[in-house]
């Protein structure tokens, strides 16, 4: 059994040093870690592996560190990824001016072409030599194979011509 973990906390709370050991005390084993700074909050995602008791366990000593260290965790019972499923792994990069909406056309256009996001991460920053507000992202996607390769990148880069966004799509080489 898996759970997964969402934790939010203040800058200065270092609380992925108070998760990790709670963790281990249940004897759960981490699957996989991301932690972030967002503004003057930290993030952190955990995928975590145990069996049903040690998963309940968790559980519970996760709402006691919540209040212990004033922290937001959120937790989500799942199951363990499909295996076999053929897609082929791309990464997508874009960037553009700010502008509203910019992430949500992107997001809508694969969700259209039914392509799995697996990440996204962006960010908003002041571009050198003009000072203009520019936005980047990142995104790993997963193809379907029944999705025409050349023809989804001819109309992806169409679709950012329209937006007047800048974008590569190219798949992931080991």
């Amino acid at each position: 059994m898996q759970l997964s973990i969402t934790a939010l906390g203040n800058l200065n709370t270092h609380f992925i040093a108070e998760i990790l050991p709670v963790i281990r005390d249940c004897k759960c084993n981490v699957q996989e870690i991301r932690s972030s700074r967002l503004g003057q909050s930290t993030a952190s995602y955990l995928l975590i592996q145990g069996n049903w008791n040690q998963i309940a366990k968790l559980e519970s000593a996760l709402e006691l560190l919540q209040k212990r260290v004033e922290i937001k965790i959120s937790t989500l019972r799942t199951e363990p990824k499909e295996k076999g499923k053929e897609s082929v792994p791309y990464t997508l990069e874009t960037i553009s001016l700010d502008k509203e909406n910019i992430i949500e056309a992107i997001t809508s256009f694969l969700m259209e072409h039914h392509i799995e996001i697996e990440e996204i991460t962006g960010s908003s920053y002041q571009a050198p030599y003009a000072l203009t507000p520019v936005f980047s992202t990142k995104f790993v996607i997963l193809v379907p194979p029944q999705i025409h390769l050349l023809s989804l990148r001819e109309e992806f880069l169409d679709f950012c011509d329209h937006l007047n966004v800048d974008a590569i799509l190219e798949p992931i080489k080991r």
